[in-house]
């Protein structure tokens, strides 16, 4: 019996203007987006039977803005941290409860946080706040005795046993950041557009050690659509469809350091069951859109993916010629978190599908890929998905 999430397409996306402190409400963002994503899909309101996020712009405003009358998917697959609501839609067209799901992810910037659009304030889309839930309270209590207080803290503590562990440098790090820039000045929705060079990387003020400024990514105000359909609907779609080839999540044991495993996180076990649910393998892999909330956690997902061995990943990034857009595995073609905006993963997911379909424009990748990966989180929270088209 095959996987349900080969039931399902990725058949329309759609991105909102993006920019730092707009002001523009949440619901408007939102709007943009998910009016973006059905009519990339040769669909209307009216065919959208299902709707699903994470928690940010309430679903009966949003659907009421639309003129969409449809349920909230929620909880199917199981937990895969940030990309739960895709997930959840993949398993609901495959189940037949529905033809065309819109999922939508909307973050805003109020005082330097990303926070919830404000129709709905009383909770918050930040992960780092999040994720404490995930995997347990223990660890974070654990944690902030010792005044580690946010993700830069406590993912720092994980880069550093791998330095420790593996001779991974700071300058390794840096071409991350390099890497993403270079992709950002192609982008222009991304925020941070300008050249980035080595000094000016290790020249940022720090944050928490070995995390400089540049290793974390950049808040914004955005939203981010994408319709998952059944896989009949294929043949009807006017752009090209993405396949879900195999997906997988993490609940998070262990939390944030209590692997036996350690520094190693969720992204391991995620990525194992993905590759459980395929006969692809990571040598098949032509493009990695990858979660870099902070730096390390880029390195850390190329080794959970098995795209490098445990301690490989480093010096893979070594110069940012494997990874650049020409290099053997373009990596975060469209800036990244870091340079183009923290959109909380789904950003990873709308640039890959952009570029299996040949459409991300000056920074389309030479080689047209038709195999990707959209990975996501970290620390407890993680989800993995490989695309094809």
């Amino acid at each position: 019996m095959q996987p349900f999430e080969k039931d399902a397409i990725v058949s329309g996306i759609g991105i909102s203007r993006i920019g730092r402190r707009t002001g523009i409400p949440g619901l408007e963002l939102t709007c943009e987006a998910a009016r973006a994503a059905i009519a990339d899909a040769g669909l209307t309101a009216a065919d959208i039977d299902g709707v699903a996020t994470l928690g940010d712009t309430p679903v009966a405003e949003v659907s009421a803005a639309l003129g969409i009358d449809a349920p909230d998917y929620k909880s199917g697959f199981g937990t895969a941290g940030l990309l739960t609501p895709v997930m959840d839609a993949c398993q609901a067209v495959s189940e037949r409860r529905a033809r065309h799901v819109l999922v939508y992810r909307t973050v805003q910037m109020i005082g330097g946080s990303v926070l919830q659009s404000s129709e709905s304030k009383e909770k918050t889309s930040e992960p780092e706040r999040e994720s404490p839930t995930i995997g347990g309270m223990d660890d974070v209590v654990e944690l902030i005795a010792v005044h580690a207080y946010s993700a830069a803290n406590w993912l720092a503590m994980n880069c550093r046993r791998h330095m420790h562990l593996y001779g991974t440098t700071k300058e390794q790090l840096g071409w991350l950041a390099i890497n993403s820039r270079r992709n950002a000045a192609l982008n222009p929705l991304a925020v941070y557009r300008e050249p980035l060079t080595m000094a000016d990387y290790l020249a940022a003020r720090p944050v928490s050690s070995p995390f400089g400024l540049l290793d974390c990514d950049v808040p914004v105000d955005g939203s981010i659509a994408v319709v998952v359909s059944t896989a009949q609907y294929a043949g009807d779609c006017p752009n090209p469809p993405v396949a879900v080839e195999a997906m997988g999540g993490s609940d998070g044991a262990g939390g944030w350091f209590h692997r036996p495993d350690y520094p190693k996180m969720a992204s391991t076990d995620a990525a194992a069951q993905m590759w459980s649910r395929t006969d692809l393998t990571p040598a098949d892999i032509q493009l990695a859109e990858l979660y870099d909330g902070f730096t390390f956690l880029t390195l850390a997902w190329l080794e959970a993916l098995g795209i490098c061995g445990d301690g490989e990943a480093g010096p893979f990034v070594q110069g940012a010629e494997r990874i650049a857009r020409d290099g053997v595995l373009p990596l975060n073609t469209y800036g990244g978190q870091l340079s183009a905006g923290r959109m909380h993963g789904y950003w990873v997911l709308h640039e890959a599908c952009l570029q299996l379909r040949g459409q991300a424009g000056q920074r389309q990748v030479p080689r047209r890929p038709q195999v990707a990966v959209a990975a996501v989180g970290g620390g407890p929270i993680a989800g993995c998905m490989l695309l094809t088209c």
